[in-house]
């Protein structure tokens, strides 16, 4: 793999993490606006899961990328 297209695999991998802290700290506002819309407020438990789900799969999304781009280097040297 060349050092450009790990240098992208990196970063797309860090801001796949930052977005999934970002819907952390966006979760407790968003909430309260989704529970003033009527149709939704008898699923808001649901939609609570949802979000924090997302947050969790991206974050973990983009330490598994950010991971596997390291160890791709990292067997790269040892063979060598």
């Amino acid at each position: 793999m060349s050092d450009n297209k790990k240098l992208i695999q990196r970063l797309w991998g860090g801001l796949l993490a930052m977005a999934g802290v970002g819907v952390f700290f966006k979760i407790p506002d968003r909430m309260s606006q989704i529970e003033q819309i009527q149709q939704l407020s008898a699923n808001i438990s649901f939609i609570r899961f949802c979000f924090y789900l997302l947050g969790v799969l991206l974050i973990i999304g983009g330490i598994r990328k950010f991971y596997h781009s390291y160890q791709e280097e990292h067997d790269k040297k040892t063979d060598a």
